[in-house]
C-alpha cells in the first residue's frame, strides 16, 4: 500500500513525540506540525483505518508495527539527509527544512548512497 507524504510526516511526527515526551496526544502533534486540531484528528482517522496507529479512551497514540516501521524509515532519511547536508556546509535550519523536502521522495538507490558516501 502506497502512503502519502501528510501520512508519513504525521508518522514521523509522532514518532518523535513519543520519543520526546514517552508519549503521543493528537493536541502535541498539532503544535509540532504547525497544523489546526481537525486536521490532525482527519488524520488519526485515516491512519487508525489503516492500521498505523492506535488510540485508547484517553486519546493517547500508538503507532503499529506497520506504523513504526514507516516512521522509522522516514525519521532515518531525516536525520541522515540532515547530518549529510551539515556535513557539506549547509546551516543547520536549511539542512533540517531541506531534508524535510526530500526525505519522501527520494529513491532508495540515491539515499543508499549518501549513506555509503558519508559514512552516517
Amino acid at each position: 500500500m502506497e502512503i502519502r507524504k501528510s501520512a508519513e510526516d504525521y508518522l514521523e511526527a509522532m514518532l518523535v513525540m513519543k520519543e520526546q515526551h514517552g508519549y503521543v496526544r493528537s493536541i502535541d502533534i498539532a503544535e509540532h506540525l504547525g497544523v489546526t486540531k481537525p486536521s490532525v484528528s482527519y488524520a488519526t482517522k485515516r491512519l487508525r483505518e489503516n492500521g498505523y496507529i492506535t488510540m485508547n479512551r484517553d486519546g493517547m497514540i500508538t503507532l503499529t508495527d506497520k506504523g513504526m516501521e514507516i516512521a522509522e524509515k522516514i525519521y532515518t532519511r531525516h536525520k541522515v539527509l540532515t547530518t549529510f547536508f551539515e556535513s557539506i556546509g549547509v546551516d543547520s535550519e536549511t539542512a533540517r527544512e531541506d531534508a524535510c523536502k526530500i526525505e519522501h521522495d527520494i529513491s532508495e538507490a540515491t539515499f543508499a548512497a549518501i549513506r555509503k558516501h558519508s559514512g552516517i
